[in-house]
This record gives C-alpha cells, sequence and structure tokens, in this order.
C-alpha cells in the first residue's frame, strides 16, 4: 500500500445538497421487492445453475414472496432463452409474480429478449446502458450525447416491440438503469432518463421503473441517499416513476446504502438472497427484509424457515452462507460469552412467562423461532462461556436444573476442561463433563446398602458403604434420612460437617424415571463441596449426593 494513497486515489466528489430531508426520515414499510438471483447472482457464479436449479431456486423464491423476479438475460445464450421459454410454456408462473429480463440497448439482442416472452403474463422489460464518465470513456469512447442516443434507441426499439406482446394478452412494464449511476454525474444521469421517459411516455397510472443502481460503491451510503433524493427532486414527472435501488456490497455497506436509499424515498428494491453477486456480491434482501421486520414492519417477504431457504441456496449456486451472516448464518444465534449467555438465559426465561408486551431479550434482537431456529441453538459452549451458558446447556437438553452456587463450582471446572480440548463441546460432552466430576465419584466412599425409618420425626438409618475398598455399616439418628447418615458418618468417624444445601428433582416421567439430588456440604474447615447424586430411588440419589460431596472434599 501507498504511504500517501491520496498520489493515487481521490475522494469521489458530493452531491450539492444542503437541505437533505432523508436524514430525519423513518422507515415504514417495506419496498417492492425484485429478486435478481436467477440472473445478477447466476452470472457471478463459478458454475452459473443449469435450468433444473433455477426452476427450484425460481420456486423458492415464490414462496418466499417475492413478487417480481429477473429471471435472466434471454438473448444472452441458450440456456438463459431456454430458461424463460420452460417457466412460459410449461405454466410455471404463478399469476401474481412479474418475470423481468435484462437486456442491452442493441436491436438484435432486443429482438432475441422479446421472443423468449411470447405467451407470459406480466413481465418488466429492463434496457440499460453504462453512463458513468469512466465507462463512457473506456469501455464506449463516446461523448456523453452519443451515450443519450444508444439509450434512445434502445428505448425505442423495445416501444416498437411492446404491441407485439400487449396484443397476446401480456402485460407488459418497462425500466431502464443508466448502470454504473453511482458513479455517474447526477445532471447527466436525469438527463438520460428522461431522454428514455421521452420514448416511453410514462403516467401515474402506467408508471415506468427507474433503477438507479449502486453498480460499484465508491462512496459512503450517505452519498448515495445524497443521489437518490436529489434525482427524485429533480427529475420531472416523479409520480409516473417507480424509483428502484440496485446496490453491491463494495464498500460492505451495501444494506445500509439501501436503506438510507429508502429514506431517500425510493421505491423498491432489487438484490439477491445472502447477498449473491459480482466481487463481494449484491445487497442481501434477507437481510434488509428482516431489518424491518425486527423493526415491527411487515417485510412482505416469509423467511419463517430461513434454513430451508438457504439449504436451496447453497445447493443451487454452490455458495455457502458464512457462519456470521446476519440472521441466516449457523452462529447469529449462539453466545460463546459467559455473560452473554447468562443475560440471554434471563431473557428467555422473561419472554417465556410473558412478561415483555414486546420482543427485549438481551443479545438477541429478533426471536430465532421466528425464522425456525430452535432455542436450543442459542447458547453453546466453548472455553470462553461461563456457568450460564454451562447451566442453561445442561437445563435445556438433559433437564438437570444446577442450584445457583453449584453453577459458580461447576462453570469453572467445565471451562478448564474445554480449555484443554480447544474447541466447542456438545450437549452430551458437557453432560458426561458433569457425570465424571459428580454422579461417578466412587472413591473413596461408595454406598452398597442404606434404609431409613422414621417415627414421630425421628430418623435412624442403617447403612453400609465401602471406604476405600473395606465395607463400613452406618447407624445414626437425625430429623431425616440424609441427618439420620450424616449422623451415622460422623459416629464413624469422619470429620464433623454440615449439609448447607439440599434439592432434588425428577430427570424424567413415568414410575421408572431417575431423580437427580444435589447436595452442598460445610466443612469444618470453612470449605464448602458439592455432590449429585442420581438414582430410581430419591432416598438413595440423596444419600449418594452426600456421598459424592464427600469424596470432592477429601475427607
Amino acid at each position: 500500500m501507498l504511504q500517501n494513497a491520496a498520489k493515487k486515489y481521490r475522494p469521489f466528489p458530493p452531491v450539492n445538497l444542503p437541505d437533505r430531508r432523508w436524514p430525519s426520515r423513518t422507515l415504514t414499510h417495506a419496498p417492492i421487492w425484485c429478486s435478481v438471483d436467477l440472473r445478477d447472482g447466476n452470472q457471478a457464479l463459478a458454475m452459473p445453475m443449469n435450468v433444473a436449479q433455477k426452476l427450484e431456486l425460481f420456486r423458492t423464491l415464490v414462496n418466499c414472496g417475492f413478487k417480481e423476479i429477473e429471471v435472466g438475460f434471454p438473448s444472452a445464450s441458450n440456456t438463459e432463452f431456454a430458461f424463460n421459454r420452460r417457466l412460459i410454456e410449461d405454466r410455471l408462473i404463478p399469476d401474481d409474480v412479474t418475470i423481468q429480463v435484462l437486456v442491452q440497448a442493441r436491436e438484435d439482442l432486443i429482438e432475441r429478449t422479446f421472443e423468449s416472452l411470447v405467451g407470459a403474463k406480466k413481465v418488466i422489460i429492463h434496457l440499460y446502458n453504462s453512463t458513468s464518465p469512466a465507462q463512457r470513456r473506456v469501455v464506449f469512447g463516446k461523448s456523453k450525447e452519443e451515450i443519450v442516443e444508444i439509450a434512445r434507441r434502445g428505448a425505442q426499439w423495445i416501444q416498437d416491440r411492446v404491441p407485439r406482446l400487449t396484443a397476446g394478452g401480456t402485460d407488459v412494464r418497462l425500466q431502464y438503469s443508466p448502470e454504473s449511476f453511482s458513479g455517474t454525474e447526477v445532471e447527466f444521469a436525469k438527463e438520460i432518463s428522461e431522454a428514455v421517459m421521452d420514448v416511453w411516455q410514462p403516467t401515474p397510472a402506467r408508471k415506468m421503473i427507474l433503477n438507479l443502481p449502486d453498480t460499484v460503491e465508491v462512496a459512503t451510503p450517505n452519498l448515495y441517499a445524497d443521489q437518490i433524493e436529489w434525482m427524485i427532486r429533480n427529475i420531472r414527472n416523479r409520480d409516473s416513476l417507480i424509483i428502484s435501488l440496485h446496490t453491491h456490497n463494495d464498500r460492505g455497506t451495501g444494506v445500509a446504502a439501501t436503506e438510507m436509499g429508502l429514506l431517500a424515498g425510493a421505491d423498491r428494491v432489487e438484490g439477491t438472497l445472502f447477498g449473491n453477486g459480482e466481487r463481494t456480491g449484491n445487497l442481501d434482501v434477507v437481510t434488509v427484509a428482516l431489518n424491518l421486520y425486527m423493526h415491527g414492519i411487515d417485510p412482505r417477504l416469509n423467511f419463517s424457515d430461513l434454513g430451508a431457504v438457504r439449504e436451496v441456496y447453497e445447493r443451487c449456486t454452490g455458495m455457502t452462507v458464512p457462519p456470521r451472516q446476519p440472521y441466516a448464518g449457523e452462529l447469529v444465534f449462539t453466545a460463546f460469552s459467559g455473560s452473554h449467555q447468562d443475560a440471554i438465559k434471563k431473557g428467555l426465561v422473561e419472554w417465556g412467562l410473558g412478561g415483555c408486551a414486546h420482543w427485549d431479550v438481551p443479545y438477541l434482537a429478533i426471536d430465532p423461532a421466528d425464522l425456525g431456529r430452535e432455542y436450543r441453538e442459542v447458547i453453546r459452549v466453548n472455553s470462553q462461556s461461563g456457568k450460564g451458558g454451562v447451566a442453561y446447556l445442561l437445563e435445556s437438553e438433559f433437564g438437570i436444573e444446577l442450584p445457583k452456587d453449584m453453577q459458580r463450582e461447576f462453570g469453572p471446572l467445565a471451562n478448564d476442561r474445554v480449555d484443554a480440548l480447544g474447541r466447542e463441546v456438545k450437549g452430551e460432552e458437557l453432560r458426561a463433563m458433569f457425570w465424571s466430576e459428580y454422579v461417578e465419584r466412587q472413591l473413596p466412599w461408595a454406598l452398597l446398602h442404606f434404609h431409613a425409618d422414621g417415627v414421630n420425626g425421628v430418623f435412624r438409618c442403617r447403612a453400609t458403604v465401602h471406604r476405600a475398598g473395606q465395607e463400613l455399616p452406618l447407624n445414626g439418628e437425625g430429623n431425616g434420612p440424609i441427618a439420620a447418615f450424616v449422623n451415622g458418618l460422623v459416629l464413624a468417624g469422619v470429620p464433623r460437617f454440615e449439609v448447607g444445601y439440599y434439592k432434588e428433582h425428577a430427570l424424567g416421567s413415568g414410575d421408572g424415571a431417575a431423580a437427580i439430588a444435589y447436595i452442598q456440604l460445610k466443612l469444618a474447615d470453612g470449605r464448602t463441596r458439592w455432590g449429585a447424586g442420581v438414582d430410581t430411588n430419591i432416598e438413595h440419589a440423596s444419600i449418594r449426593a452426600v456421598l459424592s460431596a464427600l469424596n470432592r472434599s477429601g475427607l
């Protein structure tokens, strides 16, 4: 990289719009959506989709609720042409869906495009030519006047052929894009757009789509919004136009540019699922739609099974959705940080109790369930996790409800083991860690037999335990079975200790369900140790928990 970047690069000139209005506006409704997955997205693939793959993705887009879908560039290849004909001839296009096709301002390509549309019910014919100074100079070697003439001729060739389709009952709408609009002088973009309008003569009843693409992001998204607002405020017959956005992601701000462009007054958005497209990609329609949804705005698209949409997209395109992709990525509803996990757990509990009118769970801007995700995906455990995440997994997957103080003891122990593994652990692995640390502790103490009887609130127990391989009979009494067993241990010479906390619950349902007991022992030297025991007999589970804690104490 250069030490002085200004020697090679220069900032893009701003638009003169001192009274810009878009910064003070708020989005209140969804735009018209147009998917360009099958054309703009497809052309960016190393292996473009075949007809079968395009058909599957087309059906998925329809199921998501797209009413306008750019299906291809039918004059570009036989595959593109055949796909159009398959959609039309096999009547695969729902009556409320309009297909859009792209074409350059060349008469032979326009003719082929019209041939591909015969018999369609509703179509948008999308004409474009490039307009930026770099394109005019480097690619075409033409003046502004000559570039305007290219657009005007293309518009006229389309206008002359429209009756051929409308005579057969096709509803035809027209769209024009000054390609590379984001790099074009706004005055020239206005001039060439109005030249096309002069040919097509749009009206408020029969509007033309004027697509203003951020073909290459050359500036901050607020500048794109300024360009859009300037066009809307200065172009004539605004009420006869549908202003459309088509952003790319070269600077990583395609979503921001689109949202600001909508604030500037645009009506329509073109983009792709998960942002597939040339270079760094097109706009991710899923992100913008769900950004609206999380603010309570109906996006007019349905991503309630986003995982299924992602699966079709990945299979058809060969692309993969990154794990941190907004909303759709594998990890976006997970939390590894202990403090995050604890906050999420508490927020989910509050939401489940119905204590909030609106979703307000810490760290989760949207309910994963609305997108077909499950809560068990929310919290996972690695070496960065805290007690909250550990406790959540044990409870949500296995019904193990650790007392709060026991969470503080087991959390660091689990994290040390996970840290040694150097990776994320699954719930089954975490349960195995808990079992080995507490439930399976059999040395030096192990239970062989236990029986207790109570009369008038006084319990007497008879028990047999192993201690370092030798059988030891115990007899004791107390105000309950646990107290009687502890008394028996003390009478047998174990240093005195107390039970500081006790909790038990079932681990399942039915007569054969096991119970788990948690016990905290307070030792004479001030230390505390937790134990856990599992048995189909709850009384035996509690005694095993005492021995578990005793084994962990070193007594």
